[in-house]
């Protein structure tokens, strides 16, 4: 009977499957096509799936990762939704990690580690990342049970936002001959579904499709000065939860501050904020306790709350693709639910120029890229690999360069591969034991001063000798007690002397 559950076929998978949905998603059905394409993956085919935002593109490769022995490999660009979404897993107890620009290279060596010797049943990884000596060393002694392609248009160049990078993922298929590809993509015109195959090297065409047209949502856009009125009508008239989109991060506050003065539950969301701040904005929206939240684009990215009732821009998104993808996070119970776009005359200039600014000249990302070479003092072919701390403005002014087209010059050179930017700011601290307890404890004997730090240290968090805990250095300095200062002095001589690898909170992305 066990071949049922790791092997389902066409007649008896029913039940396994609906299963593991109902344990970790709560789910009683699939939503349309759903089944059919975890179906094809589990009888071993490569796959791609055409499915509209909110069309549960997750559970396409979560769910018969699951049915499986072994681990999924998860390649995809966003460092945001690999983060949001090995959460979301372990918040299920699911174990995932992820592995990405800017961490320390033993929390790389240990993600590896436990992918090779855990229970780790998800590995997510930007593509980059599937060149470098370290994941090819490795790559054969994991035990994959699936290949998924996340933003599978990217490999095409015929798609609106390919990514060199992504043709790159076919090449590990030689040390993988007998897994299966799903690519997962919401945008693909028939010329893209055919290049996606062909690049991914599919053994023959394969494609699931839903259809992009949402029913259910009722789409406005509406020429309004008085922009604040309108949005205060919307909120009264429509019960529920909702989103605000706005472009920058000043307004988000703003908006939400005027949403509460008329009696209207709200916050506001953006990449500035800490983790803590967005994780606690986040659980209140979804349960409930918020109704409204205001924010940039950063809101959003993997996240499924069913009963959005309206998602309104303030300002025109800068492209339909993005639109399309934000205003789809309304409805995704099958209810009415309304996508509104308020815009002014001058909205049109502004998009206009944006989109002007979003496209440097070759020239200028020539000389960006030339910029940041002797910003990090890097000899010419040195730097692979290497992760740098990265202040836009102080960089802008020391070589004159405007902050606008410098970070679209910094986003055509990360889509082209040459660099990855991270935006991972605020994250907490993190600490890992690396050696064995027998040694920490004689270090503990013969260093008795540092004896009661490391055992605050072991009660206060687990799991510290297999993984990177995060920590609260305040929090510390607080127990102990001393000096917030001290504790840092501290983490740093016990990481000096091999004992821990402490990772200090990022200020700078």
């Amino acid at each position: 009977m066990s071949t049922i559950c790791f092997y389902p076929n066409k007649l008896n998978n029913t039940v396994p499957l609906k299963n593991i949905l109902l344990k970790y998603w709560g789910y009683q059905e699939f939503r349309p096509r759903q089944e059919e394409i975890i179906q094809s993956v589990l009888d071993g085919n490569d796959t791609l799936a055409l499915l509209p935002t909110g069309g549960g593109k997750s559970i396409c490769f979560q769910v018969p990762a699951l049915a499986k022995e072994g681990l999924c490999l998860v390649i995809t660009p966003l460092i945001a939704l690999m983060q949001d979404q090995v959460e979301n897993l372990k918040r299920k107890n699911i174990n995932a990690v992820a592995i990405y620009s800017g961490m320390h290279r033993n929390q790389i060596e240990l993600a590896l580690d436990n992918c090779m010797f855990g229970d780790v049943k998800f590995l997510y990884l930007s593509p980059e990342r599937l060149e470098t000596e370290k994941f090819r060393a490795v790559l054969t002694r994991l035990n994959i049970n699936l290949i998924a392609v996340d933003e599978a248009h990217c490999i095409s160049q015929w798609g609106y936002d390919f990514r060199p990078p992504y043709l790159r993922i076919a090449a590990i298929r030689v040390f993988l001959p007998n897994v299966p590809v799903l690519a997962l993509t919401a945008t693909a015109t028939p010329r893209v579904v055919k290049d996606i195959q062909d690049k991914l090297g599919f053994a023959a065409e394969n494609v699931f499709k839903q259809s992009f047209e949402r029913k259910n949502l009722t789409y406005v856009v509406q020429l309004e000065e008085n922009k604040l009125g309108r949005l205060l009508k919307i909120c009264d008239r429509i019960k529920g939860t909702g989103i605000v989109y706005v472009r920058n991060r000043r307004r988000t506050r703003e908006i939400s501050d005027f949403l509460n003065s008329q009696k209207v539950s709200a916050n506001f969301y953006h990449a500035g904020l800490d983790p803590a701040t967005r994780n606690k904005r986040q659980t209140a929206w979804m349960t409930g306790q918020t109704r409204v939240m205001v924010s940039t684009n950063a809101f959003g990215m993997g996240i499924d709350k069913p009963n959005v009732r309206f998602v309104v821009h303030m300002d025109l998104p800068d492209s339909l693709e993005a639109y399309f993808q934000e205003a789809g996070r309304g409805g995704r119970d099958g209810n009415t639910s309304y996508a509104v776009v308020l815009y002014e005359k001058a909205d049109i200039i502004d998009l206009r120029h944006n989109h002007e600014l979003s496209y440097p000249a070759i020239d200028l990302i020539k000389k960006v890229y030339h910029a940041l070479g002797n910003y990090f003092q890097l000899a010419t072919g040195s730097g692979k690999d290497r992760s740098f701390d990265f202040e836009l403005s102080e960089f802008c002014n020391q070589y004159r360069l405007n902050p606008v087209t410098t970070f679209s010059a910094l986003k055509f050179l990360e889509k082209e591969g040459y660099l990855m930017l991270s935006e991972d700011v605020g994250s907490p601290s993190l600490v890992n034991i690396k050696t064995k307890k027998e040694n920490l404890y004689r270090f503990q004997v013969e260093n008795p001063m540092y004896d009661p730090f490391i055992k605050l240290l072991l009660r206060s968090y687990s799991g510290l000798f297999t993984t990177f805990a995060r920590i609260s250095e305040a929090e510390i300095a607080r127990r102990m007690p001393m000096p917030i200062n001290d504790v840092i002095k501290t983490l740093h001589t016990l990481n000096q002397a091999g004992l821990i690898t402490y990772v200090p909170r990022k200020e700078k992305p």
